[in-house]
């Protein structure tokens, strides 16, 4: 049975759109059956220049990718999520988006590498540290027996993964 996990930041273009990608090329070249979907609660409706260009860079599918709002995944006829796992950074101020409802859900901050001061090269160092942090927590994600664990052993590890 496929594990659904729903990544939600605020604006969906950078951060939460990084972990749906990087999470379904890991789940993919792992063999495991994970389906990643991500969105916002103020979406952009575009997904910024610098995250495509590293998974450009990295080799992962990005013809899929775009900016989405949490609104096509709470629709009654949208596929239930397992996990929800937000990734903006409430140190620096911004409204993290809560999911209603029954899934595990984590919360794993990052700092948004859009905001990188220093040039396009700096913000491309941003958003591929960015990128690398992420997949690290997804890896760690990945390696959990899914489909053995109940909803509160699950929610333990991405509790200790949030940690990390």
């Amino acid at each position: 049975m496929t594990t659904r996990v729903l990544i939600l930041c605020t604006h969906n273009s950078a951060r939460s759109v990084l972990g749906e990608t990087m999470l379904n090329h890991l789940a993919a070249k792992l063999g495991k059956d994970v389906k990643a979907y991500s969105a916002g609660s103020s979406p952009k409706g575009q997904v910024n220049p610098f995250a495509l260009k590293v998974l450009d860079a990295a080799g992962l599918d990005t013809s899929y990718v775009r900016s989405k709002s949490w609104d096509e995944f709470s629709a009654a006829d949208s596929p239930k999520m397992d996990i929800v796992i937000t990734v903006c950074d409430s140190a620096a101020a911004e409204t993290c988006p809560y999911w209603p409802g029954a899934p595990v859900k984590a919360h794993w901050g990052f700092p948004d590498p859009s905001n990188a001061e220093g040039g396009d090269a700096s913000k491309a160092t941003a958003f591929e540290i960015t990128r690398q942090a992420i997949g690290y927590k997804l890896l760690q994600l990945l390696a959990l027996p899914l489909e053995e664990l109940n909803s509160s052993e699950l929610q333990a590890a991405l509790n200790e993964i949030s940690k990390s």
